[in-house]
């Protein structure tokens, strides 16, 4: 009987930790942010002449059913592609880096944080990775510095709202500043400036091709296939989506709050604009997908396309959270440090340039 009761009064926890684990998973800040944008959208589909008494939420629920008009076709060609990629190893990512300290290890890890679809936050989990298999210090950066919103479900959300040309130019620009970077911090390796990275055995045996070849064969194209892809798609954007969703709403309290003349005055093409833009990116904490809507409203109210581009990027190179979780995986102050120093000065040059 004691060994009954004693089974009894231990399910009872198990049950309660359940649900507690259960409430734990809920996303709030997802579900949040889903729940007011979409009442700003039922609020213009539907109450927009009543709504016009009141200026301000006229304003803000107009910006926000704007933005997403512009965006959505993105996000769902970004979830099936999201889909796609979970069905693809990831090794074969990063498999493709090469030899750490050449020039073509910085390309290839730059094509490879591009081909990566994932946020700064997942990515720097990855970065952190690569350097403890041996990728170098230059490596690492220029993977980080190409990732975050080069991927190609944010790439096709910035075409919606600044259209091809200035995302293409961003992208290069973005390249550029990563494999200088790089180049920079390899250079400064083999000067004893920076540490180097003790892990060295980081020999390539993925064999790529034969991996590829194998790995076909094994696919069956059924619907089966299309549904989990669909479903992974969902599920694995979710974290995209609720960054993308609070960038919206951001973009759309500044459209509400601020006109268009005092926001040119302080993000327009101008020395205050362009540091007032890198002092809010470095402040604001916001994952590089929530960052779209907010450089598309400086590129098209602010008409500063260099301050647009500054805030992407310096958004990624000033970030506590990278800088902190790089010191970590070096045990090196300097090499963390030197992030910003190095990249923040070529981001301020090239909006200076693309502002001019």
């Amino acid at each position: 009987m004691k060994q009954s009761s004693d089974c009894c009064h231990k399910e009872k926890p198990n049950k309660k930790d359940s649900q507690e684990r259960t409430s734990e998973r809920v996303d709030l800040l997802f579900w949040g942010a889903l729940s007011v944008v979409t009442t700003l959208m039922l609020g213009e589909q539907f109450f927009s002449s009543q709504l016009s008494d009141f200026i301000w939420l006229s304003k803000l629920t107009q910006s926000t059913h704007h933005m997403l008009g512009e965006i959505w076709w993105g996000v769902a060609i970004g979830m099936v592609f999201i889909g796609l990629l979970s069905h693809i190893p990831r090794q074969f990512v990063t498999s493709a880096l090469g030899k750490g300290g050449t020039f073509s290890g910085l390309l290839r890890a730059t094509a490879a944080g591009v081909l990566l679809d994932l946020c700064s936050h997942g990515i720097l989990m990855i970065g952190a990775k690569l350097y403890e298999r041996g990728a170098s210090a230059g490596q690492v950066i220029a993977f980080l510095l190409a990732s975050p919103w080069n991927s190609f479900s944010f790439t096709l959300v910035l075409i919606g709202l600044i259209g091809v040309q200035w995302t293409l130019v961003y992208i290069v620009l973005s390249m550029l500043v990563a494999i200088t970077t790089g180049w920079m911090f390899d250079l400064l390796v083999k000067r004893d400036v920076l540490p180097a990275n003790k892990v060295t055995d980081a020999a390539q045996e993925f064999k790529f091709w034969d991996e590829a070849r194998s790995q076909l064969k094994s696919v069956e194209m059924n619907v089966s296939l299309f549904t989990n892809i669909v479903k992974r798609g969902l599920i694995d954007s979710k974290m995209v989506v609720r960054w993308l969703l609070i960038g919206v709403l951001i973009a759309a309290l500044l459209q509400a709050s601020l006109d268009e003349s005092t926001f040119q005055q302080y993000f327009g093409p101008t020395l205050l604009g362009l540091s007032m833009t890198v002092f809010v990116a470095t402040v604001l904490e916001v994952c590089s997908e929530g960052s779209a809507p907010i450089a598309a409203d400086i590129v098209e109210r602010g008409q500063a396309p260099g301050n647009g581009f500054a805030f992407l990027m310096a958004g990624v190179a000033t970030d506590y959270t990278e800088v902190m979780i790089l010191k970590e995986t070096t045990n090196s102050w300097k090499l963390a440090l030197f992030l910003p120093l190095i990249s923040v000065p070529q981001i301020l040059l090239l909006a200076f340039i693309l502002n001019s």
